[in-house]
């Protein structure tokens, strides 16, 4: 897995990355809980689901919207994807995708 932040837009904070499990890069977008301190929000979150965000390109184009980001993240992104390309599931991931097909371990 890899993960890039940068600061966003209003206080946010914006995660970028690709998981290789999930067979996806993903997007979270957070900012300071307005009452719990030291706490964080959630503001949005894709690629939980396999596949969901299929290309760096598709997670750059949710992120932007809440950031400013480095030209160069997209090949970054593709860098990080192709350096997994090589790796298979250790038990714990093969019983989680099992889990998220089947619902039983």
């Amino acid at each position: 897995m890899s993960r890039h932040t940068f600061a966003g837009h209003a206080g946010t904070t914006v995660a970028v990355g690709w998981d290789r499990p999930l067979g996806t890069f993903f997007v979270q977008v957070s900012r300071p809980h307005p009452t719990l301190k030291g706490e964080s929000q959630i503001v949005a979150w894709l690629g939980t689901d396999n596949g969901e965000l299929p290309t760096a390109a598709a997670a750059l184009k949710v992120a932007a919207d809440y950031a400013d980001l480095p030209s160069d993240l997209g090949a970054t992104l593709e860098t990080d994807r192709m350096k997994t390309l090589g790796q298979s599931d250790g038990p714990a991931q093969a019983a989680a995708r099992r889990f998220r097909r089947d619902g039983s371990f």
